[in-house]
C-alpha cells in the first residue's frame, strides 16, 4: 500500500503552487516560496481546494474507501487547522469538500486533469468555502477504530513483509521495529510477534473479526 502521509505532503504543495498560478496569488516567505502558514489558508476557497484536490489525489492512489477513511482521520484531531471556534461547521466543511474530491478522483487518472476539475468544482458552487454554507455532509463521518488494535500497515517491502505502520488513535508512525518493541512492552495487547523467516514480525492476535487484522 502506498504511503498515505507522503501522498499528502505532494498534494498540499501541489494544491496551493495550481491556485496560486490560476485562481489568486497567495502570500509568499522569504524565499519566494508559498507560505503554508500564513493566514487565509483555512475555512475558504484555499482551504475547500486543497481538501478537494488532495482527496481526488487519495482516491487516485489508493481508492475512494481509503481516501473516505484518510479524510477522516485527518480530522481525529477536532477543528484541524480552523481559524474559527466553530468546530461542527469547519469540519462539515472539510467532509463535503473531501467528498467532491473523491467524485473528480474517480473521474479522473491524472493530477493535472484533476487540478483543473477541482477548480472548475470551485468556480462552480460545488465546493462549500464558507463556515456560514447551509448544505450538510451526509455521509459516512465516522469509522470504528478497536483500541486493542488500532493499527494498521501502510507500506511493505518488496518481498509483501510488512514494514510501516500508523497507530489510528495517535496517528503516530511506526516501523517495523519500533512496533515489535511496543508490543514486546505490552502497549499492543491485541498484537503480538512471531519470527517469521528469522525476522521479528508483528501479528494481530487471533479472534473472531477479520477486519481489524494486519495484511
Amino acid at each position: 500500500m502506498k504511503n498515505p502521509f507522503k501522498i499528502k505532503e505532494q498534494c498540499v504543495p501541489e494544491a496551493y503552487e495550481y491556485f496560486d498560478k490560476h485562481i489568486r496569488k497567495l502570500i509568499r516567505n522569504k524565499n519566494g516560496e508559498i507560505d503554508q502558514f500564513a493566514e487565509g489558508l483555512v475555512d475558504n476557497d484555499v482551504d475547500a481546494f486543497r481538501h478537494a484536490y488532495t482527496s481526488g489525489v487519495f482516491t487516485q492512489e489508493l481508492g475512494d474507501v481509503q481516501a473516505s477513511f484518510w479524510g477522516y482521520l485527518q480530522e481525529l484531531d477536532g477543528n484541524y487547522g480552523s481559524s474559527t471556534t466553530d468546530e461542527d461547521a469547519s469540519r462539515n466543511m472539510d467532509f463535503w469538500n473531501n467528498a467532491v474530491g473523491r467524485i473528480y478522483g474517480k473521474k479522473t487518472k491524472s493530477r493535472k486533469e484533476l487540478l483543473k476539475l477541482i477548480d472548475k468544482a470551485l468556480k462552480s458552487g460545488e465546493l462549500i468555502i464558507s463556515l456560514n454554507d447551509s448544505r450538510l455532509y451526509e455521509g459516512q463521518t465516522h469509522y470504528p477504530i478497536d483500541v486493542e488494535k488500532s493499527v494498521v500497515v501502510f507500506e511493505e517491502a518488496k518481498t509483501g513483509r510488512n514494514e510501516m505502520f500508523v497507530d489510528l488513535t495517535s496517528e503516530e508512525v511506526m516501523s517495523r521495529e519500533s512496533f515489535v518493541d511496543r508490543i514486546k512492552s505490552g502497549k499492543y495487547l491485541g498484537y503480538t510477534v512471531e519470527s517469521i523467516d528469522s525476522i521479528a514480525t508483528p501479528v494481530s492476535r487471533a479472534d473472531n473479526t477479520m477486519t481489524n487484522n494486519l495484511g
